[in-house]
Protein backbone atom coordinates (compact mmCIF):
# COMPACT_ATOMS: atom_id res chain seq x y z
CA UNK A 1 0.00 0.00 0.00
CA UNK A 2 2.90 2.35 0.58
CA UNK A 3 4.75 1.53 -2.24
CA UNK A 4 1.25 2.03 -4.42
CA UNK A 5 0.44 5.65 -2.64
CA UNK A 6 4.01 6.56 -3.26
CA UNK A 7 3.23 6.15 -7.14
CA UNK A 8 -0.04 7.89 -7.39
CA UNK A 9 1.37 10.90 -5.77
CA UNK A 10 4.48 10.77 -7.90
CA UNK A 11 1.90 10.43 -10.75
CA UNK A 12 0.02 13.38 -9.71
CA UNK A 13 2.97 15.31 -8.50
CA UNK A 14 4.59 14.65 -12.36
CA UNK A 15 1.22 15.80 -14.08
CA UNK A 16 0.98 19.41 -11.35
CA UNK A 17 4.32 20.92 -11.77
CA UNK A 18 4.04 22.32 -15.19
CA UNK A 19 1.90 23.58 -17.33
CA UNK A 20 2.24 21.05 -19.27
CA UNK A 21 2.13 17.17 -18.68
CA UNK A 22 5.39 15.28 -20.19
CA UNK A 23 5.07 13.52 -23.20
CA UNK A 24 5.78 10.29 -21.93
CA UNK A 25 6.63 9.24 -18.21
CA UNK A 26 7.08 6.18 -16.86
CA UNK A 27 6.55 6.34 -13.04
CA UNK A 28 8.21 4.40 -10.52
CA UNK A 29 8.45 4.11 -7.02
CA UNK A 30 11.65 4.14 -4.09
CA UNK A 31 12.98 1.12 -3.46
CA UNK A 32 14.92 1.15 0.00
CA UNK A 33 16.73 -1.99 -1.08
CA UNK A 34 18.58 -0.39 -3.70
CA UNK A 35 19.56 2.47 -0.93
CA UNK A 36 20.53 0.14 1.59
CA UNK A 37 22.62 -1.97 -1.22
CA UNK A 38 24.43 1.45 -2.26
CA UNK A 39 25.07 2.29 1.37
CA UNK A 40 26.05 -1.15 2.87
CA UNK A 41 28.88 -1.29 -0.28
CA UNK A 42 29.87 2.26 0.40
CA UNK A 43 30.28 2.15 4.42
CA UNK A 44 32.24 -1.26 3.88
CA UNK A 45 35.58 -1.62 5.73
CA UNK A 46 37.07 -2.69 2.04
CA UNK A 47 36.88 1.38 0.76
CA UNK A 48 38.90 2.03 3.42
CA UNK A 49 36.96 5.52 5.18
CA UNK A 50 37.39 6.78 1.17
CA UNK A 51 39.37 9.52 1.69
CA UNK A 52 40.17 11.69 -1.15
CA UNK A 53 42.71 10.58 -3.20
CA UNK A 54 42.94 7.06 -1.80
CA UNK A 55 42.38 3.77 -3.38
CA UNK A 56 39.13 3.27 -1.37
CA UNK A 57 37.61 6.93 -2.73
CA UNK A 58 38.56 5.16 -6.30
CA UNK A 59 36.67 2.13 -5.85
CA UNK A 60 33.17 4.43 -4.60
CA UNK A 61 33.69 6.78 -7.42
CA UNK A 62 33.76 3.67 -10.09
CA UNK A 63 31.06 2.10 -8.39
CA UNK A 64 28.50 5.53 -8.43
CA UNK A 65 29.78 5.77 -12.33
CA UNK A 66 28.68 2.15 -12.70
CA UNK A 67 25.43 2.99 -10.99
CA UNK A 68 24.62 5.91 -13.22
CA UNK A 69 25.63 3.24 -16.34
CA UNK A 70 23.04 1.32 -15.45
CA UNK A 71 20.44 3.86 -14.76
CA UNK A 72 20.67 5.15 -18.39
CA UNK A 73 22.36 8.51 -17.43
CA UNK A 74 24.77 10.02 -19.89
CA UNK A 75 28.26 10.84 -19.58
CA UNK A 76 28.54 14.97 -18.18
CA UNK A 77 32.27 14.71 -17.09
CA UNK A 78 35.52 15.50 -19.05
CA UNK A 79 35.96 14.38 -22.98
CA UNK A 80 32.37 12.42 -22.87
CA UNK A 81 33.23 10.54 -19.66
CA UNK A 82 31.20 10.25 -16.53
CA UNK A 83 34.65 11.56 -14.67
CA UNK A 84 36.10 15.00 -13.80
CA UNK A 85 39.32 14.35 -12.47
CA UNK A 86 40.47 17.05 -9.96
CA UNK A 87 44.10 17.53 -9.58
CA UNK A 88 45.37 18.37 -5.57
CA UNK A 89 47.98 19.20 -4.17
CA UNK A 90 48.62 18.05 -0.06
CA UNK A 91 50.70 20.09 2.19
CA UNK A 92 52.45 18.85 5.17
CA UNK A 93 54.09 21.27 7.51
CA UNK A 94 57.73 20.02 8.78
CA UNK A 95 56.49 20.42 12.37
CA UNK A 96 60.20 20.79 13.56
CA UNK A 97 60.98 23.92 10.92
CA UNK A 98 58.49 26.36 12.32
CA UNK A 99 59.55 29.40 13.94
CA UNK A 100 57.77 32.21 15.56
CA UNK A 101 59.77 35.70 17.05
CA UNK A 102 58.45 38.64 18.25
CA UNK A 103 61.00 41.69 18.72
CA UNK A 104 59.62 45.10 20.42
CA UNK A 105 61.92 47.83 21.56
CA UNK A 106 64.96 45.62 20.91
CA UNK A 107 63.96 42.44 22.89
CA UNK A 108 63.17 39.45 20.85
CA UNK A 109 60.70 36.89 22.38
CA UNK A 110 60.76 33.25 20.60
CA UNK A 111 57.03 31.51 20.98
CA UNK A 112 56.97 28.24 22.41
CA UNK A 113 55.50 25.36 19.24
CA UNK A 114 52.57 24.26 19.50
CA UNK A 115 52.17 25.63 23.34
CA UNK A 116 51.86 29.35 22.09
CA UNK A 117 51.19 28.81 18.34
CA UNK A 118 50.27 26.83 15.39
CA UNK A 119 50.64 27.36 11.56
CA UNK A 120 49.76 25.35 8.78
CA UNK A 121 52.19 24.47 5.61
CA UNK A 122 52.39 26.51 2.70
CA UNK A 123 50.61 25.03 -0.16
CA UNK A 124 52.73 27.59 -2.43
CA UNK A 125 56.35 26.90 -1.52
CA UNK A 126 58.96 24.29 0.52
CA UNK A 127 59.95 27.28 2.58
CA UNK A 128 58.40 30.28 3.18
CA UNK A 129 59.68 33.27 5.92
CA UNK A 130 58.73 36.95 6.42
CA UNK A 131 59.78 39.39 9.09
CA UNK A 132 57.46 42.84 9.41
CA UNK A 133 55.92 45.36 11.22
CA UNK A 134 52.76 43.59 13.01
CA UNK A 135 49.51 45.56 12.72
CA UNK A 136 46.31 45.15 14.68
CA UNK A 137 43.19 44.85 12.90
CA UNK A 138 40.34 44.65 14.86
CA UNK A 139 38.56 41.10 13.41
CA UNK A 140 39.91 41.75 9.91
CA UNK A 141 36.60 42.58 8.38
CA UNK A 142 35.19 44.63 5.34
CA UNK A 143 31.47 44.37 4.93
CA UNK A 144 29.65 46.85 3.06
CA UNK A 145 26.44 45.55 3.91
CA UNK A 146 26.91 46.79 7.90
CA UNK A 147 28.86 49.72 7.03
CA UNK A 148 31.69 48.17 8.62
CA UNK A 149 35.66 48.71 7.29
CA UNK A 150 38.50 47.55 10.43
CA UNK A 151 41.38 48.91 7.79
CA UNK A 152 39.88 52.04 7.62
CA UNK A 153 42.82 54.49 8.37
CA UNK A 154 45.55 51.61 8.72
CA UNK A 155 48.40 51.83 6.33
CA UNK A 156 49.11 47.39 6.12
CA UNK A 157 51.34 47.32 2.90
CA UNK A 158 54.32 45.17 3.75
CA UNK A 159 53.28 44.52 7.29
CA UNK A 160 52.06 41.47 8.64
CA UNK A 161 48.11 41.96 9.97
CA UNK A 162 46.84 40.41 13.30
CA UNK A 163 43.20 40.12 13.29
CA UNK A 164 40.54 38.77 16.48
CA UNK A 165 39.07 35.40 15.53
CA UNK A 166 35.32 35.60 15.20
CA UNK A 167 33.43 38.75 14.23
CA UNK A 168 30.79 41.25 15.73
CA UNK A 169 28.32 39.07 17.67
CA UNK A 170 25.04 41.12 16.45
CA UNK A 171 26.30 40.05 12.51
CA UNK A 172 23.81 37.68 11.59
CA UNK A 173 25.06 34.11 11.32
CA UNK A 174 25.06 33.37 7.78
CA UNK A 175 26.11 36.78 6.07
CA UNK A 176 28.77 36.81 9.17
CA UNK A 177 29.85 32.91 8.44
CA UNK A 178 30.52 34.32 4.56
CA UNK A 179 32.35 37.62 5.80
CA UNK A 180 34.46 36.70 8.15
CA UNK A 181 35.33 33.37 6.60
CA UNK A 182 38.99 32.76 7.36
CA UNK A 183 39.27 33.16 3.33
CA UNK A 184 37.64 36.71 3.06
CA UNK A 185 39.50 37.93 5.86
CA UNK A 186 42.80 37.18 4.26
CA UNK A 187 41.48 37.89 0.33
CA UNK A 188 41.04 41.76 2.55
CA UNK A 189 44.61 41.42 3.79
CA UNK A 190 46.39 40.46 0.35
CA UNK A 191 44.47 42.89 -1.39
CA UNK A 192 45.61 45.57 1.12
CA UNK A 193 49.00 44.58 0.83
CA UNK A 194 49.55 42.70 3.73
CA UNK A 195 52.31 40.04 3.62
CA UNK A 196 51.40 38.20 6.48
CA UNK A 197 48.58 37.47 8.52
CA UNK A 198 47.84 36.09 12.38
CA UNK A 199 45.20 35.10 13.65
CA UNK A 200 44.46 35.68 17.54
CA UNK A 201 42.68 33.47 19.85
CA UNK A 202 40.42 34.86 22.50
CA UNK A 203 38.63 34.05 25.83
CA UNK A 204 35.44 33.93 23.79
CA UNK A 205 36.66 31.44 21.23
CA UNK A 206 37.89 29.14 23.93
CA UNK A 207 34.32 28.53 25.23
CA UNK A 208 33.63 27.28 21.57
CA UNK A 209 36.84 25.70 21.03
CA UNK A 210 39.52 25.53 23.17
CA UNK A 211 43.15 26.12 21.76
CA UNK A 212 44.27 22.18 23.17
CA UNK A 213 41.39 21.10 20.70
CA UNK A 214 42.72 22.03 17.61
CA UNK A 215 45.96 20.90 18.61
CA UNK A 216 45.10 17.34 17.49
CA UNK A 217 44.89 18.22 14.41
CA UNK A 218 48.33 19.79 13.88
CA UNK A 219 49.75 17.03 11.76
CA UNK A 220 46.97 16.46 9.63
CA UNK A 221 47.71 17.47 5.58
CA UNK A 222 45.86 20.57 4.14
CA UNK A 223 44.87 20.11 0.72
CA UNK A 224 43.91 22.77 -2.44
CA UNK A 225 42.66 21.72 -6.19
CA UNK A 226 45.21 23.60 -8.67
CA UNK A 227 44.56 25.24 -11.45
CA UNK A 228 45.56 25.22 -15.23
CA UNK A 229 49.06 26.17 -13.98
CA UNK A 230 49.86 24.04 -11.35
CA UNK A 231 49.17 26.37 -8.61
CA UNK A 232 46.69 25.86 -5.53
CA UNK A 233 43.31 27.59 -5.79
CA UNK A 234 42.60 30.45 -3.55
CA UNK A 235 45.92 31.17 -1.83
CA UNK A 236 47.61 34.69 -2.06
CA UNK A 237 51.21 33.85 -2.83
CA UNK A 238 51.93 37.66 -1.17
CA UNK A 239 51.22 36.50 2.43
CA UNK A 240 54.09 34.81 3.10
CA UNK A 241 53.51 33.85 6.75
CA UNK A 242 50.58 33.00 8.96
CA UNK A 243 50.03 31.32 12.27
CA UNK A 244 47.49 31.10 15.06
CA UNK A 245 48.46 32.84 18.25
CA UNK A 246 47.24 31.68 21.42
CA UNK A 247 46.33 34.23 24.82
CA UNK A 248 49.76 33.82 25.95
CA UNK A 249 51.63 34.60 22.25
CA UNK A 250 49.00 37.28 22.30
CA UNK A 251 49.89 39.02 25.57
CA UNK A 252 53.56 38.88 24.11
CA UNK A 253 52.84 40.66 21.17
CA UNK A 254 51.03 43.27 22.63
CA UNK A 255 53.49 44.57 25.27
CA UNK A 256 53.65 47.92 24.71
CA UNK A 257 50.81 48.54 22.94
CA UNK A 258 48.47 51.80 22.77
CA UNK A 259 45.52 49.12 24.21
CA UNK A 260 46.01 46.17 26.34
CA UNK A 261 45.02 43.28 24.99
CA UNK A 262 42.46 42.58 27.94
CA UNK A 263 40.63 45.66 27.11
CA UNK A 264 40.36 44.32 23.91
CA UNK A 265 39.22 40.84 24.88
CA UNK A 266 36.57 42.66 27.05
CA UNK A 267 35.26 44.70 24.06
CA UNK A 268 34.81 41.46 22.12
CA UNK A 269 33.32 39.47 25.00
CA UNK A 270 31.15 42.57 25.08
CA UNK A 271 30.45 42.97 21.33
CA UNK A 272 31.12 46.17 21.19
CA UNK A 273 33.44 48.42 18.78
CA UNK A 274 37.29 47.61 18.39
CA UNK A 275 39.50 50.03 16.79
CA UNK A 276 42.76 48.41 14.71
CA UNK A 277 46.08 50.12 15.27
CA UNK A 278 49.69 49.94 14.64
CA UNK A 279 51.63 47.36 17.20
CA UNK A 280 54.90 48.20 18.58
CA UNK A 281 56.20 45.02 16.92
CA UNK A 282 58.15 43.21 14.34
CA UNK A 283 56.89 39.58 13.51
CA UNK A 284 58.88 37.26 12.04
CA UNK A 285 57.50 33.90 10.76
CA UNK A 286 59.00 30.44 8.72
CA UNK A 287 58.20 27.46 8.31
CA UNK A 288 59.00 24.12 5.44
CA UNK A 289 56.57 22.54 3.83
CA UNK A 290 56.38 19.03 2.10
CA UNK A 291 54.23 18.53 -0.78
CA UNK A 292 52.41 15.68 -2.84
CA UNK A 293 50.13 15.67 -5.92
CA UNK A 294 47.12 13.54 -5.95
CA UNK A 295 44.01 13.30 -7.92
CA UNK A 296 40.33 12.25 -7.71
CA UNK A 297 37.30 12.22 -9.48
CA UNK A 298 33.99 13.97 -9.75
CA UNK A 299 31.42 11.79 -11.20
CA UNK A 300 28.48 13.68 -13.02
CA UNK A 301 26.07 12.64 -15.42
CA UNK A 302 22.80 13.57 -16.62
CA UNK A 303 19.57 13.23 -17.39
CA UNK A 304 18.31 14.96 -20.51
CA UNK A 305 15.30 17.16 -20.63
CA UNK A 306 12.69 16.53 -22.55
CA UNK A 307 11.06 19.96 -22.93
CA UNK A 308 12.50 22.09 -26.38
CA UNK A 309 12.31 25.49 -23.99
CA UNK A 310 13.96 24.28 -20.73
CA UNK A 311 16.08 20.80 -21.92
CA UNK A 312 18.91 23.40 -21.49
CA UNK A 313 18.53 24.48 -18.44
CA UNK A 314 19.26 22.24 -14.94
CA UNK A 315 18.77 21.24 -11.86
CA UNK A 316 22.06 20.18 -9.96
CA UNK A 317 21.80 17.24 -7.75
CA UNK A 318 25.14 17.21 -5.47
CA UNK A 319 26.36 14.58 -2.55
CA UNK A 320 30.31 14.21 -1.76
CA UNK A 321 31.08 10.98 -1.79
CA UNK A 322 34.93 11.58 0.08
CA UNK A 323 34.86 10.78 4.07
CA UNK A 324 37.74 10.69 6.28
CA UNK A 325 39.85 7.75 5.63
CA UNK A 326 41.99 6.30 8.77
CA UNK A 327 41.53 7.58 12.18
CA UNK A 328 44.80 9.10 13.50
CA UNK A 329 44.77 7.19 16.69
CA UNK A 330 47.00 4.14 16.26
CA UNK A 331 45.52 2.33 19.74
CA UNK A 332 42.20 2.31 18.30
CA UNK A 333 41.13 -1.25 17.33
CA UNK A 334 39.29 -0.27 14.49
CA UNK A 335 40.35 2.78 12.82
CA UNK A 336 38.32 3.11 9.67
CA UNK A 337 36.09 5.96 9.89
CA UNK A 338 33.42 4.64 7.20
CA UNK A 339 31.31 7.21 7.06
CA UNK A 340 27.93 5.53 6.88
CA UNK A 341 25.99 8.60 7.73
CA UNK A 342 28.92 11.55 5.93
CA UNK A 343 28.19 10.63 3.27
CA UNK A 344 27.47 7.14 1.75
CA UNK A 345 23.84 8.17 3.19
CA UNK A 346 23.68 10.64 0.94
CA UNK A 347 25.47 9.60 -2.22
CA UNK A 348 22.91 6.29 -1.98
CA UNK A 349 19.57 8.63 -1.63
CA UNK A 350 21.12 10.51 -4.48
CA UNK A 351 21.96 7.02 -6.83
CA UNK A 352 18.18 6.28 -5.92
CA UNK A 353 16.58 9.61 -6.53
CA UNK A 354 18.66 9.65 -10.02
CA UNK A 355 17.02 6.16 -10.75
CA UNK A 356 13.46 7.11 -10.31
CA UNK A 357 13.94 10.42 -11.59
CA UNK A 358 15.39 8.46 -14.90
CA UNK A 359 11.75 7.04 -15.77
CA UNK A 360 10.25 10.45 -14.91
CA UNK A 361 11.01 12.32 -18.42
CA UNK A 362 11.81 15.87 -16.59
CA UNK A 363 11.23 19.09 -18.67
CA UNK A 364 14.26 20.60 -17.59
CA UNK A 365 17.84 18.38 -17.61
CA UNK A 366 18.81 17.22 -14.31
CA UNK A 367 22.58 16.91 -13.35
CA UNK A 368 23.79 14.90 -10.91
CA UNK A 369 27.12 15.71 -9.25
CA UNK A 370 28.92 13.34 -6.77
CA UNK A 371 32.01 15.33 -5.65
CA UNK A 372 35.40 14.34 -3.53
CA UNK A 373 37.19 16.44 -1.19
CA UNK A 374 34.36 17.84 0.93
CA UNK A 375 36.01 17.09 4.04
CA UNK A 376 38.99 18.96 2.95
CA UNK A 377 36.98 22.39 2.26
CA UNK A 378 34.35 21.99 0.33
CA UNK A 379 37.10 21.18 -2.60
CA UNK A 380 35.45 19.13 -4.93
CA UNK A 381 32.22 21.18 -5.92
CA UNK A 382 34.84 24.17 -6.00
CA UNK A 383 36.48 22.72 -8.37
CA UNK A 384 33.39 21.73 -10.56
CA UNK A 385 32.14 25.68 -10.06
CA UNK A 386 35.01 26.96 -11.67
CA UNK A 387 35.81 24.67 -14.04
CA UNK A 388 31.75 23.71 -15.11
CA UNK A 389 30.97 20.82 -17.71
CA UNK A 390 27.61 22.60 -18.01
CA UNK A 391 27.59 26.40 -18.42
CA UNK A 392 26.80 27.84 -14.55
CA UNK A 393 24.39 30.27 -16.25
CA UNK A 394 22.25 26.75 -17.52
CA UNK A 395 22.03 25.60 -13.99
CA UNK A 396 18.53 26.85 -12.30
CA UNK A 397 18.99 25.01 -8.93
CA UNK A 398 21.25 23.10 -6.44
CA UNK A 399 19.76 20.44 -4.12
CA UNK A 400 22.82 19.05 -1.87
CA UNK A 401 22.91 15.69 -0.15
CA UNK A 402 24.84 15.92 2.74
CA UNK A 403 24.93 13.40 5.64
CA UNK A 404 20.73 12.61 6.20
CA UNK A 405 21.47 11.24 9.77
CA UNK A 406 19.08 8.11 8.60
CA UNK A 407 18.40 7.15 12.02
CA UNK A 408 14.47 7.78 13.14
CA UNK A 409 11.55 8.31 11.81
CA UNK A 410 11.50 11.80 11.11
CA UNK A 411 8.67 13.65 11.00
CA UNK A 412 10.22 17.04 9.06
CA UNK A 413 12.68 18.18 7.18
CA UNK A 414 15.02 20.82 7.38
CA UNK A 415 16.27 22.59 4.11
CA UNK A 416 19.19 25.38 4.71
CA UNK A 417 19.24 28.47 2.29
CA UNK A 418 14.90 28.07 2.21
CA UNK A 419 14.90 31.07 3.58
CA UNK A 420 16.50 32.87 0.69
CA UNK A 421 15.28 31.83 -2.53
CA UNK A 422 11.60 30.37 -3.61
CA UNK A 423 13.55 27.17 -3.28
CA UNK A 424 11.91 27.46 0.55
CA UNK A 425 8.36 26.86 -0.81
CA UNK A 426 9.11 23.94 -3.24
CA UNK A 427 10.89 22.15 -0.51
CA UNK A 428 7.64 22.95 1.36
CA UNK A 429 5.25 21.83 -0.93
CA UNK A 430 7.08 18.79 -1.52
CA UNK A 431 7.37 17.29 1.67
CA UNK A 432 4.02 18.35 2.63
CA UNK A 433 2.71 16.04 -0.08
CA UNK A 434 4.53 13.25 1.67
CA UNK A 435 2.84 14.79 5.48
CA UNK A 436 5.90 15.95 7.05
CA UNK A 437 6.66 19.54 7.51
CA UNK A 438 9.60 22.36 6.25
CA UNK A 439 11.35 23.40 10.04
CA UNK A 440 13.28 26.17 10.10
CA UNK A 441 16.98 25.93 11.30
CA UNK A 442 17.19 24.83 14.59
CA UNK A 443 20.87 25.78 14.97
CA UNK A 444 21.16 29.47 13.49
CA UNK A 445 24.23 30.45 15.31
CA UNK A 446 26.28 27.35 13.60
CA UNK A 447 25.67 29.04 10.35
CA UNK A 448 25.54 25.34 8.54
CA UNK A 449 24.07 27.22 5.55
CA UNK A 450 27.62 28.13 4.36
CA UNK A 451 29.33 24.44 5.03
CA UNK A 452 28.37 22.53 2.31
CA UNK A 453 28.99 21.59 -0.99
CA UNK A 454 25.72 23.41 -1.70
CA UNK A 455 27.54 26.53 -1.02
CA UNK A 456 29.82 27.08 -3.64
CA UNK A 457 26.50 26.76 -6.03
CA UNK A 458 25.21 29.94 -3.81
CA UNK A 459 28.99 31.60 -4.53
CA UNK A 460 27.94 31.19 -8.15
CA UNK A 461 24.78 33.24 -7.50
CA UNK A 462 22.44 29.62 -8.15
CA UNK A 463 19.65 29.09 -5.77
CA UNK A 464 20.37 26.36 -3.14
CA UNK A 465 19.41 24.36 -0.68
CA UNK A 466 20.94 22.15 2.12
CA UNK A 467 18.56 19.17 2.92
CA UNK A 468 18.71 17.51 6.31
CA UNK A 469 16.60 15.79 8.56
CA UNK A 470 14.84 17.29 10.91
CA UNK A 471 14.21 17.21 14.96
CA UNK A 472 10.69 15.78 15.05
CA UNK A 473 9.71 11.88 14.74
CA UNK A 474 6.87 10.02 13.80
CA UNK A 475 7.52 7.55 16.02
CA UNK A 476 5.58 8.23 19.84
CA UNK A 477 8.30 8.63 22.13
CA UNK A 478 10.87 8.90 20.32
CA UNK A 479 13.11 12.54 20.16
CA UNK A 480 13.96 13.24 16.90
CA UNK A 481 16.59 16.01 17.94
CA UNK A 482 18.42 13.70 20.47
CA UNK A 483 18.89 10.93 18.47
CA UNK A 484 20.47 13.23 16.27
CA UNK A 485 22.92 14.83 18.90
CA UNK A 486 23.79 11.42 19.98
CA UNK A 487 24.92 10.96 15.94
CA UNK A 488 26.92 14.03 16.49
CA UNK A 489 28.47 14.13 19.91
CA UNK A 490 29.32 10.48 19.25
CA UNK A 491 29.81 9.07 15.83
CA UNK A 492 30.23 11.74 13.67
CA UNK A 493 34.08 11.66 12.34
CA UNK A 494 34.22 8.60 14.50
CA UNK A 495 34.66 5.29 13.38
CA UNK A 496 31.32 4.44 14.74
CA UNK A 497 29.66 6.44 12.03
CA UNK A 498 29.15 2.53 10.32
CA UNK A 499 26.51 -0.12 9.45
CA UNK A 500 26.70 -1.19 13.07
CA UNK A 501 23.78 2.03 13.52
CA UNK A 502 20.70 1.01 13.36
CA UNK A 503 20.11 2.80 10.25
CA UNK A 504 16.86 3.17 9.68
CA UNK A 505 15.83 2.68 6.13
CA UNK A 506 12.12 3.49 5.90
CA UNK A 507 13.58 6.69 6.96
CA UNK A 508 15.78 6.82 3.97
CA UNK A 509 13.22 6.05 1.68
CA UNK A 510 11.19 8.89 3.26
CA UNK A 511 14.30 11.55 2.27
CA UNK A 512 14.78 10.15 -1.42
CA UNK A 513 10.82 10.75 -2.03
CA UNK A 514 11.00 14.47 -0.72
CA UNK A 515 14.18 14.71 -2.94
CA UNK A 516 12.65 13.26 -6.16
CA UNK A 517 9.41 15.60 -5.61
CA UNK A 518 11.75 18.89 -5.17
CA UNK A 519 13.68 18.12 -8.35
CA UNK A 520 11.20 17.17 -10.33
CA UNK A 521 8.64 20.19 -9.16
CA UNK A 522 12.33 22.78 -9.92
CA UNK A 523 12.61 20.42 -13.59
CA UNK A 524 9.28 20.63 -14.63
CA UNK A 525 7.65 24.27 -13.75
CA UNK A 526 7.79 26.96 -15.80
CA UNK A 527 9.85 29.31 -13.98
CA UNK A 528 13.07 28.72 -12.44
CA UNK A 529 13.82 29.28 -8.82
CA UNK A 530 14.66 32.97 -8.02
CA UNK A 531 16.36 34.81 -4.87
CA UNK A 532 14.45 36.68 -2.38
CA UNK A 533 15.05 40.39 -2.62
CA UNK A 534 15.88 40.43 0.85
CA UNK A 535 18.63 37.46 0.90
CA UNK A 536 21.94 39.17 1.33
CA UNK A 537 22.94 36.21 -0.78
CA UNK A 538 21.38 36.74 -3.68
CA UNK A 539 22.28 40.07 -3.98
CA UNK A 540 25.65 39.66 -3.15
CA UNK A 541 26.29 36.40 -6.38
CA UNK A 542 22.74 36.60 -8.19
CA UNK A 543 25.04 38.62 -10.75
CA UNK A 544 27.93 36.43 -10.65
CA UNK A 545 25.95 33.52 -13.11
Amino acid sequence: MKRLLATCLLTTLLVSCGNKEPEASTQTSVDQNLIRAHLEFLADDLLEGRDTGSRGYELAAHYVEKEFTKIGLSPAGDEGSFQQRVPFRKTYLNQQTTNAVIEIDGKKVTLDYPEQYMMGGSANSAHTAVSAKAVFVGYGLVAEEFDYNDYEGLDVKGKIVVSLSGRPTSWPSEEGAHLASSKEKKRYAAERGAVGFVTLHTPKREKVRSYTTSLNYLRVPSMKWLNSNNEPFGEYKQLKGGAYFNLSAGKVLFENAEQSLEEIFQLDTDDKPIKGFPLNATLSLAKDSRHEEVSAPNIIAVLPGSDPKLKDEYVVFTAHLDHIGFAQDVTKKDRINNGAMDNASGVSVLLETARVLSKSNPRRSILFTVVAAEEKGLLGANYFTNNPTIPLNQMVANINLDMPVLLYDFADIIAFGANHSTMGDIVEQAAGQLGIGLSPDPMPQQAIFTRSDHYNFVKKGIPSVFLMTGFKSKTEGEDGGKVWGDFFANHYHQPSDSLDLPINYNAAEMFADVNIRIGLAVANSDDKPKWLPESFFGRTFSSSK
